[in-house]
This record gives structure tokens, sequence and C-alpha cells, in this order.
């Protein structure tokens, strides 16, 4: 299924974008829809994405600090009770990186499945259960078209065991994703925008963040990213995809908020002042918590792949003392990877 876009303009004459066969939830009055720039890609709302190839080889080139504790070996704790894919159980389960599988009033979600190895990059943590097991997803919820978050091989395994999976992704990811599957089931849409589910489960919602998008040499932010509200009456769950910290998490709150539990990504941070625009650091995170009204955080992406300067270890690591000075140890969620958190 696809969605069509809808462009509409403002006073200065910046396109917006917005899926009009789906709901927006405008998070304030004067809310025009997604904003693209004056070439049709799309951007941030209130920090453009700037990276250019000097700082790319101004990090490259620089020395590493983290150089010798790089070398200590790291991977998270691996559960080896799968009694969660049996029961009916409302829980969490991190499964690495940004994969998680949610069930939520008897529906089941799948964030950003990526099974092995993506180009260029070895997978440091085996990926913690056979991937044949994850049967029975109702909904995919994809983040945006980074090869971390949308690997083409693990998205193929989704759909061939799971026929009737509906994706639900934002803005132009259905023509990448076209020919990944037979007749894939799929709505985009743009932010702040409800996704059209059954009746009998969560609403999900497509939100903000602040990332780009890209997957070749000439389609930088021609897809959207973002991340996901899913909402039901007792529960509300936000997963972050990927992130660099901003004000949309505030607008999350005063939109969807408070929240039960926060997803969100700790990892890939280092150095931060290049980093930050498309990454947040653990301290960062812990403010966007905060900004979330949430009462439980877990964090991801991290002790996955080796994608920054930082040791795999030393996200979670800065995050626990973090939260330990700011008085939250309590609101902390670590759990080891395939171990459910039961709501």
């Amino acid at each position: 299924m696809r969605n069509g876009c809808r462009e509409c303009s403002n006073f200065n004459n910046m396109p917006y974008l917005s899926t009009p066969l789906l709901n927006t939830i405008p998070p304030s009055p004067n809310w025009q829809g997604t904003p693209v720039d004056d070439r049709g890609r799309f951007r941030n709302i209130e920090h453009p994405y700037i990276t250019t190839l000097l700082e790319v080889l101004k990090w490259q080139l620089q020395k590493n600090p983290f150089k010798q504790q790089k070398r200590t070996r790291y991977q998270p704790a691996i559960s080896t009770d799968l009694s969660w894919l049996s029961n009916e159980q409302d829980c969490i389960v991190w499964l690495g990186h940004c994969t998680f599988y949610i069930r939520l009033h008897k529906t089941v979600f799948l964030t950003d499945p990526v099974f092995g190895n993506i180009l260029f990059n070895k997978r440091v943590s085996p990926f913690p259960l056979d991937p044949q097991l994850l049967k029975g997803i109702h909904y995919l919820l994809l983040s945006h078209d980074h090869r971390d978050h949308c690997d083409k091989q693990s998205l193929g395994t989704v759909f061939a065991n799971n026929p009737q999976i509906q994706v639900l992704t934002g803005l132009h990811m259905d023509a990448l994703l076209k020919g990944w599957g037979q007749n894939i089931h799929m709505q985009t849409a743009g932010w702040y925008q409800q996704y059209q589910t059954k009746e009998s489960s969560p609403a999900v919602y497509f939100v903000p963040t602040r990332h780009w998008a890209k997957r070749g040499a000439f389609d930088t932010n021609k897809r959207l990213w973002g991340g996901f509200v899913i909402k039901s009456e007792q529960t509300s769950i936000y997963f972050g995809g990927d992130s660099g910290y901003n004000g949309h998490y505030k607008l999350a709150s005063q939109t969807f908020g408070p929240f039960s539990y926060a997803l969100l990504g700790i990892g890939a941070y280092e150095p931060e002042w290049f980093m930050h625009v498309n990454h947040q650091s653990p301290t960062d995170a812990l403010q966007a918590f905060k900004d979330l009204q949430a009462s439980r955080l877990i964090p991801m992406h991290y002790g996955t792949f080796d994608l920054s300067d930082e040791p795999l270890y030393y996200p979670v690591q800065q995050l626990q003392q973090a939260a330990q000075t700011n008085g939250l140890t309590a609101a902390m969620l670590i759990p080891a990877l395939c171990q459910p958190v039961y709501l």
C-alpha cells in the first residue's frame, strides 16, 4: 500500500509534505507538515543536516583518545529464556542495536530489524536468537534508510516469515523497499501523523528525530527519518530511532506524553563535536528521557556495531553513571539481549 504525499507551503514558500490519507496530530497550531528544502530534500525541524566531507576527513584523521580502551572485548549479556515468544504477556525485548520485539495488547511490533553484518561493518555481538523464530509480527516499524536500521536481507527474512505484516515508515521509503518482498503492505507517514491500524491495536504515530537519510551517492535526505509512538489506554512507548538531542523530545511529550517507556539511543557519539548532530550521548539521552516525561528508559544503539570512537562498553557505563548522579538509577532498565521487560 502506498500513501501519496500532499505538498503545501507557508508564507515563506517553504514546502511541507504529509500523507493525505493519514490523520495529523499537530504539535502546535502553526504546524504545516514535514519540512523539505528548495531541492525537495527532507530537513530537520531545528537544524539542517550540515556534515561535510572535510569534517568526515578531520574525524578519520584525528587521533582516537579511546584507542587503548577499544581493545577491551565487550558484548551485552544474552538471555537464553525465549518463553516470551510463546506467551501473550505485554513485553519489550531488546534484540541488539535498535531491534526490539514489542508486544502490546496482543499486537506485535518489530523495530529496525538487522540480523547480521552490514556494509563495511561487521556485527560485534551476535543476533541473540534464530531470526526464523520471529513470526506472528503484525507491524514492522522502520525508522529510516541507514543500513544499520534498514537491511535488505534481514527484511527479506521478516517478509518471508510474516506475509501479512504491515510496514510503517516515513515518506518516500516505499520507493526503496519496493521489490524487497512480495506484496508488501506499507504505509508511509510524515511527522506527527497517525498510521491506520486495526481498531483493537494500539495507536501508532510517526514523530521527528534529529537525523538524516542516505543509502547511495546522490540520495541524501530523499527519504524521511523519524521515531515512533506506540500508545494504548494504559501504556505509551516512545521508540527514538536514530537521533541527536533536540527540542523534538519536548514536543513529543507535549503532544503524546507522558510516556511509560522511552527507548533511546546512547551510542556512536564520540567525538561529540562531529557526532552530536546525529547521535546523542548518554548524558543527552538522559535529558531526552526527562523531556519525554517517561517513567523508564531502555537504552539502545550500543554494543552491536563499532560505528564511532568510543569503546562498545562505554555508552551504557556512562549512562549508569549519569543516572546515578541525577538520582535516576531506578528508572534505568538495562536488559540483557533477549531478556523481556514485562509491562
